[in-house]
């Protein structure tokens, strides 16, 4: 999403005219309900009794002029902007759809603004939006961490003092934390396939360096250990948490003689890659090559066959991470939380069950 970097300068001068319209300003609203605007900003701002008659006359004015309240100036006058930030990575994403839903919906229904950043997992991207956010003095980030976020965008959200949560990836640093469970939930993907005969297993896994890579593949290798299962590095392939690298890593596979007989793939951005890479090589799920993915989608049982999966609990790790957000912008010094939310295993009949 693109910001605009020059919103603060364009706020600057509430008296002028703004591309050709007149902006209205609290002095209009003063000289209209015939009050100082002293007490305008008191009715605006709830901060002082104002007698009823009083009040009703500025509210009246503020809705004939249609004023509105310059949140970047009241932020830099030491007030709230009541904006919250969010940046995560690769909108396309499948899951992200139903995350920023549950954000969006917990941060309107307190009276807040949402605004949006993509940094697609791009720490120089991520850089540039947190530094966009931060000039907007928002309130509170919240922040789906790229690979590089330790060395450029926490230190400036930290010196900036603004409320952190972190969302999606877990990370060694001094803040709350909402993410669902990975370890674990990789490890009973690949037992679920080893159950079903399965030992030369391909994994896909995700963009390296993320959190959720790193988890969800040592759940793999410890699922492979516990059943005396060498991994094999060759069957091992990453596909950048994305789609058309997943295909390609997938391709190559199965163009193997010795090709697996089963595949798990990490997110679902790349189970889609990998679906279309096994449906180009004439390949038939499960009967040629079982398929169990991390990452559900809504209409998994419209898969033919159906999509063997985890699923995450994403409006509760959306919801929690704004609670925690708001806890924080109200003034809590609780230790910082990690919360980490379970998922659920939908067995269904990619895997080869019936």
């Amino acid at each position: 999403m693109a910001f605009h970097h020059g919103i603060l300068e364009s706020r600057r001068d509430r008296e002028h005219e703004e591309e050709g319209s007149i902006v209205v300003t609290i002095n209009d609203v003063a000289r209209r309900a015939a009050v100082s605007a002293t007490t305008v900003s008191h009715v605006l701002n709830g901060t002082r009794f104002v007698r009823p008659e009083t009040r009703a006359r500025v509210e009246d004015a503020v809705a004939t002029l249609g004023y509105r309240r310059d949140s970047t100036a009241r932020a830099l006058a030491g007030g709230d902007s009541h904006i919250i930030g969010l940046v995560i990575s690769g909108l396309t994403n499948p899951y992200f759809a139903p995350l920023l839903h549950a954000v969006e919906r917990r941060v309107t229904d307190a009276g807040y603004v949402l605004v949006l950043g993509d940094s697609h997992d791009e720490m120089a991207l991520e850089q540039r939006v947190i530094d966009s956010l931060l000039d907007r003095r928002v309130d509170g980030l919240i922040v789906a961490p790229s690979s590089g976020f330790l060395t450029a965008g926490a230190p400036r959200i930290t010196a900036a003092g603004t409320p952190l949560v972190l969302i999606d990836r877990g990370m060694e640093l001094e803040c709350d934390q909402v993410f669902s469970e990975s370890r674990e939930s990789s490890r009973r993907l690949v037992e679920h396939l080893i159950e079903h005969g399965h030992r030369r297993i391909g994994v896909v896994v995700g963009l390296a360096g993320l959190g959720t890579t790193v988890e969800r593949e040592a759940g793999v290798r410890e699922a492979l250990a516990a059943h005396g299962i060498q991994a094999d590095p060759e069957l091992i392939v990453s596909g950048d948490s994305r789609t058309e690298t997943s295909f390609a890593a997938v391709a190559a596979l199965l163009r193997r003689s010795d090709r697996p007989t089963a595949l798990v793939t990490l997110n679902n951005s790349m189970t889609i890659g990998a679906i279309h890479a096994i449906r180009d090589a004439g390949l038939r799920i499960p009967g040629d090559i079982a398929l169990a993915a991390y990452d559900d989608f809504e209409w998994s049982d419209l898969f033919e066959p159906r999509l063997t999966a985890i699923s995450q609990d994403v409006l509760t790790v959306g919801s929690d991470a704004v609670d925690l957000l708001f806890a924080r912008i109200a003034g809590s010094d609780d230790p910082f939380r990690r919360r980490v939310i379970e998922t659920t295993l939908n067995v269904r009949t990619s895997c080869g069950c019936q």
